[in-house]
This record gives C-alpha cells, sequence and structure tokens, in this order.
C-alpha cells in the first residue's frame, strides 16, 4: 500500500515563495509518474502539475506556469513542489498524488489517472 504524505504548507504573504514536499513510502517510487494538485473551497479540485516517473518530463496548469517547479528525488521518495509568487487565488489544500498510468506523452492532468492520494497541506496566501 502506498502512502503520500504532504508537508510544508503555511500561511506567506502575496508575493512569497513556498515549498511543498510529498514523501512516498510502501511503494516503488520510481515506477510512479507524480502530480499535484490543488482545491480551494467551494471549488473542484484542479490539476497543479505532474512529473513522469524519471522526472524528464513536467507539465504545468497554466494558472502556475511560469511560477511553480515540480521536481523528484527517486532515491529520497520525494516530489517538491516550488511555489514563487504567491497570491491569493493561489490559497487551497494541496495534494500530493501518484499515478501508475502510461501515455505517449508522460503527462497526467487527470483526477482519473492518479491511483493513490494524500491527504493534503494547506497554503494559505494572504494580501
Amino acid at each position: 500500500q502506498v502512502q503520500l504524505v504532504e508537508s510544508g504548507g503555511g500561511l506567506v504573504q502575496a508575493g512569497d515563495s513556498l515549498r511543498i514536499t510529498c514523501t512516498a513510502s510502501g511503494g516503488t517510487f520510481g515506477s510512479y509518474n507524480m502530480g499535484w494538485f490543488r482545491q480551494a473551497p467551494g471549488n473542484e479540485r484542479e490539476f497543479v502539475a505532474s512529473i513522469s516517473r524519471t522526472g524528464r518530463t513536467t507539465y504545468y496548469a497554466d494558472s502556475v506556469k511560469g511560477r511553480f517547479t515540480i521536481s523528484r528525488d527517486n532515491a529520497r521518495n520525494t516530489v517538491l513542489l516550488v511555489m514563487d509568487d504567491l497570491n491569493a487565488e493561489d490559497t487551497a489544500v494541496y495534494y500530493c498524488a501518484g499515478s501508475m498510468k502510461w501515455n505517449v506523452n508522460n503527462v497526467y492532468t487527470s483526477q482519473d489517472d492518479y491511483d493513490f492520494w494524500g491527504q493534503g497541506t494547506q497554503v494559505t496566501v494572504y494580501s
């Protein structure tokens, strides 16, 4: 059973940066594509970023492109999301997810692509 635990959320001011980490256990981390999603109050959960098994392919939602960076360390079973120039619209619970799917583009943006999820970490941005 794969377990994902997010950490590093918090309260930050608009314009600041924050790093959130997802740590995996109980599986073969390097065999999973990984992704970050977020859910703001009253909104549907939405895709943020994904990274392929090797880390070679990354993909971002338009709303975070150029501000967020996803990376992974397969030796440490971790995936990192660095969030720069945060704004109030980034306030949400951020979820880490893992996927055993495969497609030719190595891009995984749908919640249905993912097989296991973390519990989430809250990120709050104030002006």
